[in-house]
């Protein structure tokens, strides 16, 4: 049953990484870049204080936390426990990947931090805002970044699942954590 989920992983990889075209590249690499984002991030911390006033400090450590978990899970324990070599360094797909701009990214990535950290912070902060638009605006925005990873050939959907799921579970631990807070109480809605 493994080795037909590997495969199937294999296969759905190859699929998705052979959506490409030279626009998609670029916009790929782009949403794929760490910095790319600070605008969201600013605006989001920028709702923190406005909805929790005094408390937005307190929400804001808590997401930090959160993406922290998921990211120290993700490639501090999980990559080099698991030991699954990327796409874009296994041998098995030297000739037929597609890779932009030659980068291949470290050696392992099961699973997939981009992913983790993602969807931590889109987990934690749907649960904080509770708005429809956000919620939806914020998984599509998570899953447009992890997709990047396959398209870029740096992970197979299994490590994005991986990493999803860690995400989830750290951006949800963390929620729970602050509106248990004596602190926060009061001021969670």
């Amino acid at each position: 049953m493994l080795n037909y989920l590997i495969e199937l992983d294999k296969s759905l990889f190859l699929f998705l990484n052979g959506l490409n075209s030279p626009l998609l590249d670029w916009i790929m690499f782009v949403v794929s870049h760490k910095y790319t984002f600070v605008p969201l991030y600013a605006t989001v911390i920028y709702f923190f204080f406005k909805k929790f006033g005094r408390n937005g400090f307190l929400v804001l450590v808590m997401a930090v936390i959160s993406i922290a978990i998921a990211d120290q899970v993700a490639s501090g324990l999980i990559k080099d426990l698991v030991g699954r070599l990327r796409p874009s360094h296994n041998p098995e797909f030297t000739q037929v990947i597609h890779l932009v701009f030659e980068k291949k990214g470290g050696l392992y990535g099961f699973v997939s931090s981009h992913a983790a950290n993602s969807f931590a912070f889109a987990m934690y902060t749907l649960l904080l805002f509770r708005k429809r638009w956000y919620t939806i605006s914020i998984l599509v925005w998570a899953g447009v970044v992890s997709y990047s990873r396959i398209y870029l050939g740096l992970h197979y959907p299994g490590d994005i699942l991986g990493g999803a799921i860690v995400g989830i579970a750290s951006g949800l631990l963390c929620y729970m954590v602050l509106v248990k807070l004596p602190c926060f109480k009061g001021c969670s809605n």
